[in-house]
């Protein structure tokens, strides 16, 4: 089967959770929560869940996993930079089965073309924890419109629906 036939098989309508992950973000000045929640209801899929949380791994731990109960997938974004503060990946790789290591490495790709050589400071992951989808993107309101645009959104459904067979 070609990757395009896979594609056929992708789950549409889906039940997403936008954590976002800071110290400072309300909802009035969460720009990236918004363009998360946006792309998500342009491409038909429902907001099951939002939250801000500070960058404490205990509370992002804590978000995801009651989101989990009621998502299909779950975008992070925050956290996944190299300052102290950044617990993103920490408080998650523990929780994930698989992770995708290509979507890093792409977006990374991506954000180089962009931003240049800063491109390497980005600890963007994704991967499966149960039989849903945790992807953890910058909180960068650029960075979140190419990790959708580019990544999440083309493969979210597909990706889902394999680990789902």
């Amino acid at each position: 089967m070609t990757h395009l036939e896979h594609k056929k098989e992708a789950l549409r309508d889906l039940k997403c959770a936008v954590v976002t992950v800071s110290d400072t973000r309300t909802e009035e000045t969460d720009d990236s929560g918004r363009i998360i929640q946006e792309a998500l209801r342009n491409e038909g899929h429902s907001i099951s869940m939002y939250r801000i949380v500070k960058d404490e791994a205990s509370q992002i731990r804590e978000a995801v996993l009651e989101s989990l109960e009621i998502s299909d997938v779950v975008i992070c974004n925050g956290g996944t930079g190299i300052s102290p503060r950044d617990v993103t990946v920490e408080a998650l790789v523990p929780l994930m089965s698989r992770i995708l290591e290509g979507f890093g490495e792409i977006f990374r790709t991506l954000s180089y073309k962009e931003i240049g050589s800063s491109a390497m400071l980005s600890r963007a992951i994704a991967g499966v924890v149960e039989d849903n989808l945790v992807f953890c993107l910058p909180g960068s309101p650029n960075a979140v419109k190419v990790a959708m645009e580019e990544l999440v959104l083309p493969e979210m459904g597909h990706v889902l629906s394999q680990v789902r067979k």
